[in-house]
């Protein structure tokens, strides 16, 4: 059974009640409602078709609309209005198309039969009434004779009518009249039979037959061969008319051009502002979906798969974590990988971990089947993002709650598609040395990472979300936004289902007094030879690197238990990446960011910002959306910095919260996925979600919003299949659906390469990447920005009639249990008041017997005691 968001068949009709509310315009016996295509068609009711304008009724019967609304339960159109289809009195019901949206909505559907003879007998607008002239001959008409020919076939009578009067008799007029049943066959009285039989009398004989005869000339096939002549070069010359100076001069002074211009300058304006405006020479033809229905054509919605990527020896069996293109590399993406095991498997086989350590693969376009380059893990990698600032920089969140930090400067060129020094001819000879030297450069290089947190000042579960924050901030040691000076990615935020949100910094701490130079030295004099190559890029981190502050998100007044984050979405993570194909652009020694001699400044040198919002949204592993701050407050006992609570908290999803996205359009519509369905929040109303899909069949691992479209996102199910959702569309079922794999979706990250090349990355739990193209039809938006700003407002207004509506319902229930609690009171009250008469009566008749000298003790005494 379909599941509805939030609502239930109360409030329902209660909307139905009220709907006056929300248009105060809108009479009571009228109900505004949008009819989705399959519905329209299903009552012949599609708008500009069935029902126009002109013709805006269409009267539906009332036992096809309770056959729908049984049929199609919540998902159907009509269920707003059941209670009030099934208690019309009419078998027919009015829906009047509302093409001006005269109340709101493209249809309304009619309440009362009052309503229906109103709306039914309006005198419609009388329209020009064209009178349809016969025209007058030009020549007096003269008789040939046709207008016998008509009289003779007109049929005339040819004598009287027969005229026959059935009576009864008159002693039997008003006497009743008993019917009963009598076989026919039994009696021949009753009934006379009158068979069919042919008169030769009256057979009609055919004596005249019209027949036509057309007069054509004789065809005639002949065919002939053009004779081929020797090429001969031919010229025309045209010369210009020209108007003399005394035909330009009347021209110039004539009043019929002035009174022409004078008149045609309006119109010629309004013409040169529309060509500014739109281009005039579009093909719209052309650029017709319908128009092209082949494979990969602007009709076409199916994902075609570009590429894809899997390794034998480092992806085989395995499930990818994560997956992030490269920001400024065009057509290079990487990967985390992990081992598919559970706990105990990982105990049992931690020395087969140990010898085959967890990798981040970098694949490139250029070649499907080598990876580029190989980064080294201590542990399995859940999430990992690249640096804004410096796309070499490559954060990472570990299994263990460490996080990595890697440094791929060395092999930059190697992602862009070059090779270090030249390339080597191979010699005649095998097993030479040049042989030797060529398949040592062809190898993929493994990068170690720089530096990793220490295990006990880092999480304590699996770290599944890591984040940049932007270089236009950073956060203090209280968690209050401050200016960032050097304006460079230095911070980082990390979630865990520990209950934990860290925010780390990649700069060194502030050291004694020294100078830059001194710094400087020293540091150069640390730097030792690494014979594996790692980079000292961040060697004062390695081991020591601890989290600048902790969110703890105690939350006793909502739960009974701690939120265990899995996902975090801040309204400041959005960035844009420039994709560059040149290699000497990006890589200047000169722009080489040093975050060695970077240092964490003095609180007090920073300014605060007061722009910079600090709530953020979390998704836990209990299927739960926190919307908290990171802001940290004093307690007014012990002084310690501690969280503040959550100001919201919402149970909407029945499983793991595994996607929390921010719209790239809207910044305050947030995106979750988790369990068996998916929510569209927004942020500024935090009242509930203001979309929830039902739940479907199989689970929802992993969704993602369109690059190009306000209201599309993809969403990837436990089947394989990748489900295309467009708001403006349809909301109860997925526009389109594909099948990618046999295995669950795990990750996806959609790209932007060119304006002709959208990709979508999908990878699945066999450790698979494919690479989708996004056909034109998904890509083109559809509609504008406003068109599904404005679907939302609607959603948000939605939301907000039933919160109010749900409060008057709840006032109206506490006020009808305390008048029935008062009902009560009132009750047993009269009822103590009757007891307490009822026992002054008994007392008042025992003391009036008593004074009679009658006793009743003394009457149920026996008869044998004096």
């Amino acid at each position: 059974m379909t599941k509805m968001t939030n609502l239930n068949n109360t409030e329902k009709e209660h909307r139905i009640l009220s709907h006056t509310d929300v248009l105060p315009d809108v009479p009571e016996d009228i109900f505004p409602m949008v009819l989705t295509s399959a519905t329209q068609e299903l009552f012949e009711c599609r708008a500009d078709e069935d029902v126009t304008q002109n013709n805006p009724y269409k009267l539906l019967k009332k036992d096809d609309i309770l056959h729908d609304m049984k049929a199609r339960a919540a998902v159907s159109d009509f269920h707003p209005v059941k209670q009030t289809v099934l208690n019309y009195p009419g078998e027919e019901l009015l829906l009047v198309f509302d093409r001006d949206f005269k109340y709101g909505q493209s249809f309304y559907l009619v309440l009362t039969e009052e309503a229906k003879q109103r709306i039914l007998q309006e005198p419609e607008e009388e329209s020009e009434q064209y009178v349809c002239r016969t025209p007058e001959p030009q020549q007096p008409w003269v008789s040939l004779g046709s207008e016998l020919e008509i009289e003779e076939e007109s049929v005339k009578d040819t004598r009287e009518r027969l005229k026959y009067l059935v009576s009864r008799v008159r002693k039997k007029f008003g006497a009743p009249v008993n019917f009963t049943d009598r076989n026919a066959l039994e009696s021949k009285e009753g009934y006379i039979e009158c068979t069919s039989y042919q008169d030769r009398n009256f057979r009609l004989i055919q004596m005249e037959r019209n027949s036509a005869t057309q007069a054509v000339l004789n065809l005639k096939s002949s065919a002939t061969q053009t004779q081929r002549t020797f090429p001969r070069n031919m010229y025309t010359q045209y010369k210009p008319r020209e108007l003399t100076e005394e035909e330009k001069e009347n021209y110039m002074s004539s009043e019929n051009l002035k009174n022409f211009a004078s008149s045609a300058f309006s119109r010629f304006e309004i013409a040169i502002q529309q060509n500014k405006i739109m281009d005039v020479f579009f093909d719209d033809w052309q650029a017709l979906s319908e128009g092209d229905i082949a494979f990969g054509g602007k009709a076409d919605t199916y994902l075609k798969e570009y590429q894809s990527f899997t390794d034998l020896q480092f992806s085989k069996d395995k499930s990818i974590s994560c997956i992030k293109w490269h920001p400024t590399i065009s057509g290079v993406i990487a990967v985390s990988v992990t081992e598919k095991m559970s706990f105990e498997e990982r105990i049992n086989g931690s020395t087969k971990l140990l010898l085959n350590p967890p990798l981040i693969l970098f694949w490139s376009f250029s070649d499907p089947i080598n990876p580029q380059l190989r980064l080294e893990c201590p542990d399995d990698v859940l999430s990992f993002d690249f640096c804004p600032s410096d796309p070499n920089i490559i954060i990472g969140g570990c299994m263990n709650g460490q996080i990595v930090l890697w440094d791929v400067t060395a092999h930059a060129q190697r992602l862009h598609g070059k090779r270090s020094g030249e390339r080597r001819t191979t010699s005649a000879y095998p097993g030479s040395f040049m042989a030797f030297e060529e398949d040592k450069e062809n190898e993929i290089p493994v990068l170690l990472y720089c530096a990793v947190s220490s295990i006990e000042n880092g999480h304590k579960a699996p770290v599944t979300d890591v984040q940049w924050l932007p270089e236009n901030f950073e956060i203090s040691i209280t968690g209050v936004p401050v200016e960032n000076q050097n304006q460079i990615c230095v911070q980082v935020v990390t979630c865990a289902p520990d209950c934990c949100v860290m925010f780390w910094d990649i700069r060194a701490p502030r050291p004694a007094a020294h100078s830059q130079a001194e710094r400087k030295q020293k540091m150069e004099e640390k730097q030792l030879e690494n014979p594996r190559g790692i980079p000292n890029t961040f060697k004062y981190l390695d081991l020591s690197w601890k989290p600048l502050i902790k969110v703890y998100e105690s939350v006793a007044v909502f739960v009974n238990e701690t939120y265990k984050q899995c996902h975090l979405n801040m309204a400041h993570t959005h960035y844009h990446y420039i994709i560059i194909t040149r290699f000497d652009i990006y890589l200047m020694p000169e722009g080489k960011v040093e975050y060695a001699l970077l240092r964490v400044p003095s609180e007090k040198q920073l300014k605060p910002l007061e722009d910079i919002s600090t709530m953020f949204c979390v998704g836990t592993e209990d299927g739960e959306l926190v919307y908290t701050s990171w802001k940290l407050g004093k307690d007014d006992d012990s002084g310690r910095l501690l969280s503040g609570k959550p100001s919201r908290c919402f149970i909407v999803h029945d499983s793991l919260v595994n996607t929390v996205k921010r719209s790239p359009f809207f910044k305050d519509i947030i995106l979750t996925v988790g369990g068996w369905n998916f929510a569209v929040w927004k942020e500024s109303v935090m009242n509930g979600p203001i979309i929830l899909s039902p739940c479907s069949q199989k689970r929802c691992m992993v969704g993602c919003w369109s690059l190009s479209n306000p209201g599309m996102f993809f969403i990837g199910k436990e089947d394989g299949n990748i489900e295309v959702w467009d708001l403006l569309e349809k909301t109860h079922e997925p526009s389109h659906i594909q099948n990618i794999s046999t295995a669950s979706i795990t990750c996806m990250k959609p790209w932007i390469i060119s304006s002709k090349q959208h990709f979508l990355a999908v990878s699945d739990d066999f450790g698979t990447l494919h690479i989708l193209q996004i056909p034109w039809t998904l890509r083109n938006p559809s509609s504008s920005e406003s068109s599904v700003n404005k679907y939302f407002e609607k959603e948000v207004t939605r939301l907000m009639f039933f919160d109010k509506r749900k409060e008057t319902m709840a006032k109206q229930k506490t006020a009808t249990e305390a008048e029935e609690q008062k009902k009560k009171t009132l009750s047993e009250k009269t009822e103590e008041e009757s007891l307490a008469e009822y026992e002054s009566y008994l007392t008042l008749e025992k003391d009036i017997l008593k004074e009679m000298g009658v006793s009743l003790q003394e009457e149920d005494k026996p008869s044998n005691e004096v």
